[in-house]
């Protein structure tokens, strides 16, 4: 087994520190490289990924700074490549849950996820798993069950979601505009599929605490249902809904929509209005539970929960609330060797039947200990008037934080621990290793090191951190398209760049200050990313038409699917997500992907598994294709970690060969990915023919037709992004744009190629229908894509039809790299 990167951090420290040089990160602007980063992160696995998209950061606080890297390989190991359609998603668990949606996507902590991402430097994680929730798989309709939640339909509001503050908080990072702004509708929508949750006659919305993502608590305790009952109007889905509204309001700012945000404005005035008036207690100096049922005076809950601190979160309450804060130092309130509690100690409730998961009534739950600092660091920046917590209580808070995610000494995070013993609770094998359901890096990067993100050309940066430091380093840190360094040297001494706050950006130093203090330094306008290649031999949900798994051996304690599901473990992991040759009886063994069809591939990465007892690494492999008339060995092949690359071939099959150890020993793969452009064939699913353009044309206005596959260019489609899920569909032959002749909202309108002039018709939305089948919408009209009378026939014109039901309005998107 490879040795842990926790096990070399502590010693590696005082060696962390490199002279100070100009470089570049992820093939990105100027970079600093004042910090060793491989003694900070130590051996961990895939190395290159890390260098390339954290920022690296070193402080005196070595529990802080161990579980910081700890939790970007958490991170890293929970994001499935879904396939070329969806791309990333950040899950919850290491395997789906049975209460999850499509590819295992839990929205409960969707929200933590994307606000963690949104610090990486390659964005597209963040991006797709933004758009899985609002315009993907969690937009498909879900059962109304009491397992799924009864009161919603489609995933992204099985759980609360804070899906708008989330994505303006990706945007202060990453300064993608296009991007954000495009999910101005999408975000919308969810907003309004709360309104089923909402009572008019007290401006407030009702929630459920199972499906608040807090499942028994004090609230539902008193109901006659510990489980599914205590419907109230909670802090939590009030707060969220308020800082949605506020978040929708500044996206819809950025494009000059003065209606739709003094119209979300207003909603977030009102409903703050109807939190105060109702669910804050003066004379207790808290935000509390109302009861939803049987409560006709409205009155509020006896108990103290943490979720009371949420609103901070989205600088909701007035100045006056602050004192709320003195609870947690309170040893009757939330205080704790391991807290904050989730319930505070005075209740009747507190550690109720604590021993059997999953009890929000005192446990430390990462969950709401990050929503906490959270709005602890927004009291401390954004309300300056309050003395009831100083940024020494941040900092404490934060260690205390990281303190709590160890286990056996080493730095480890599930779901919930014992407020006052050195224990987790709830953490149950192969469910809740390494739980990705809080933040833990943004509470460090925003508040500790205090990287203020703003809407415009410039950062902010505001320390928590203690001037008593000798120093503290963040190094590299993505800030829209820019790379942003700050050092604190109390001396001098530790970085040789003076003594004080310096910060730098691309390299460059752009402020200095003998204290430690607020900064605001300019970064320049934005930098943006363009899509990436996609994974085409992802099939994490196992389609007969997509790519298929084959091996001349397979242990029976593994399956050749495990490894083109989208999943790379970190070594030590329990959960299976492999394959092996554990046991064979063969001198070698091969294991590959048919793709059935040909693609066009010059990028492999082989994550190979090792488990230091039977299963190990092969001491050599030759990487081969199909070549039409037999097996080659991939030519020209350069080898660098899990990556090679090669020049471009075609081919429909792809395998990896190696030899066994003996005795047993096996070799085995986590994943066997294969990188390319995203391009693809659009089969109709009625005829099997592929869309194409009449004769081969380049020119404005030709018909689209469908045709059998005879390998021509017009034959292959690009997916461009245009925000809000909806895409430009451009043909790889021509360089034009889907479109429908004239703009036309008819029944039966000619789809055409045309150049991109800006108009709606060139919009396209997918609808998965699923087993891999879409529906291409046009943006314009709303009709759908088909084939003139169904037809299927070679070169039967493509139209827009209204929604028949009919199959040839089906459509499988085909990688065709």
């Amino acid at each position: 087994m490879r040795r842990r990167w926790w096990a070399a951090a502590t010693a590696a420290v005082m060696l962390a520190v490199a002279a100070p040089t100009a470089s570049a990160v992820g093939g990105s602007a100027a970079a600093t490289s004042f910090l060793n980063h491989s003694a900070l992160f130590g051996p961990v696995e895939d190395p290159g990924w890390y260098e390339a998209n954290i920022p690296f950061l070193e402080v005196p606080d070595q529990q802080i700074q161990s579980v910081y890297y700890y939790r970007w390989q958490t991170y890293k190991e929970h994001l499935v490549y879904t396939g070329p359609e969806y791309g990333w998603l950040s899950n919850e668990f290491l395997q789906p849950v049975s209460y999850g949606a499509p590819y295992g996507g839990v929205v409960a902590a969707a929200g933590h996820q994307i606000t963690e991402g949104r610090w990486l430097r390659d964005q597209q994680y963040t991006k797709d798993d933004i758009d899985y929730w609002l315009n993907g798989p969690g937009q498909f309709p879900k059962p109304r069950t009491d397992a799924v939640n009864p009161d919603t339909g489609d995933w992204a509001h099985e759980y609360s979601f804070w899906a708008a503050s989330a994505v303006w908080q990706q945007y202060l990072a990453a300064g993608d505009a296009g991007f954000t702004t495009g999910e101005q509708q999408a975000l919308i929508r969810q907003y309004n599929g709360w309104a089923n949750h909402f009572d008019s006659s007290l401006g407030l919305y009702w929630q459920v605490p199972v499906w608040d993502a807090t499942e028994f608590s004090p609230s539902s305790y008193e109901s006659s249902d510990p489980y599914h009952g205590g419907a109230g109007f909670r802090p939590t889905i009030n707060a969220y809904q308020y800082g949605d509204a506020m978040a929708i309001a500044q996206i819809a700012s950025l494009t000059g929509d003065t209606a739709t945000a003094s119209d979300f404005v207003g909603r977030a005035s009102s409903l703050q209005t109807a939190m105060q008036s109702h669910l804050w207690d003066p004379s207790r100096q808290f935000f509390y539970d109302m009861p939803r049922d049987n409560n006709p005076s409205h009155a509020l809950l006896d108990t103290r929960e943490e979720m009371g601190f949420v609103p901070w979160m989205f600088d909701m309450p007035a100045a006056g609330d602050s004192p709320a804060f003195a609870q947690l130092k309170d040893p009757n309130g939330f205080a704790a060797v391991y807290g904050p509690t989730t319930t505070e100690r005075r209740s009747q409730w507190f550690m109720h039947e604590a021993a059997q998961c999953c009890r929000w009534d005192g446990p430390s739950w990462p969950y709401e200990t990050s929503q906490t600092l959270t709005g602890v660091a927004n009291l401390l920046d954004d309300y300056p008037a309050q003395n009831v917590l100083s940024a020494a209580d941040y900092v404490s808070m934060l260690h205390t934080y990281a303190a709590t995610q160890y286990r056996n000494g080493q730095p480890y995070v599930a779901e919930a621990h014992d407020p006052d013993q050195g224990n987790w609770i709830y953490d149950s094998t192969n469910h809740s290793e390494d739980y990705n359901h809080s933040t833990f890096n943004d509470n460090v990067i925003s508040g500790l090191i205090g990287l203020r993100g703003q809407a415009g050309s410039t950062l902010t940066v505001k320390p928590l951190a203690p001037s008593t430091w000798d120093y503290f380093a963040l190094e590299n840190t993505p800030y829209h398209g820019h790379n942003v360094t700050v050092l604190w040297d109390r001396t001098g001494s530790r970085y040789g760049q003076g003594a004080g706050l310096h910060v730098y950006v691309d390299g460059h130093l752009a402020a200095s200050s003998p204290v430690l203090g607020a900064v605001t330094v300019p970064v320049g306008p934005a930098v943006t990313q363009s899509h990436g290649p996609v994974d085409l031999a992802a099939n994490g949900q196992r389609f007969t038409y997509g790519p298929q798994p084959f091996a001349s051996y397979t242990s029976p304690y593994d399956n050749p699917w495990n490894a083109i599901d989208g999943i790379v473990y970190r070594t030590g992991i329990p959960e299976n997500s492999r394959w092996t040759s554990y046991n064979s009886p063969n001198a070698s063994d091969y294991y590959g992907v048919d793709f059935q069809r040909k693609i066009t591939v010059s990028d492999v990465r082989l994550y190979f598994y090792d488990d230091g007892g039977g299963v190990r690494t092969p001491t050599s492999y030759d990487l081969q294709y199909d070549t039409g008339n037999g097996w080659a060995t991939v030519p020209g092949q350069s080898r660098a970690g899990d990556e090679i690359t090669f020049p471009a071939l075609n081919t429909n099959r792809l395998r990896v060969v190696a030899p066994n150890r003996g005795g047993g020993t096996g070799w085995g793969l986590q994943e066997f990915e294969v990188w390319g452009q995203p391009v693809f064939h659009i089969q109709n699913v009625n005829s099997g023919l592929l869309m194409g353009v009449s004769g081969m044309s380049t020119s404005d206005g030709a018909s689209v037709v469908q045709f059998h596959d005879n390998g021509t260019a017009d034959h292959l489609w690009r997916l461009v992004p245009a925000g809000g899920g909806q895409y430009k569909i451009q043909n790889i032959n021509s360089g034009l744009l889907l479109g429908v002749s004239g703009m036309s909202t008819s029944d039966s309108a000619q789809i055409v190629q045309f150049h991109d002039n800006g108009t709606a018709d060139h919009l396209w939305s997918l609808i998965d229908t699923g087993g891999g089948q879409f529906q291409i919408r046009n943006a314009n009209s709303g009709l759908l894509l088909g084939v003139a009378g169904m037809s299927t026939s070679d070169s039967a014109s493509v139209v827009q039809f209204h929604d028949n039901g009919t199959a040839d309005h089906l459509w499988r998107l085909e990688p065709a790299s």
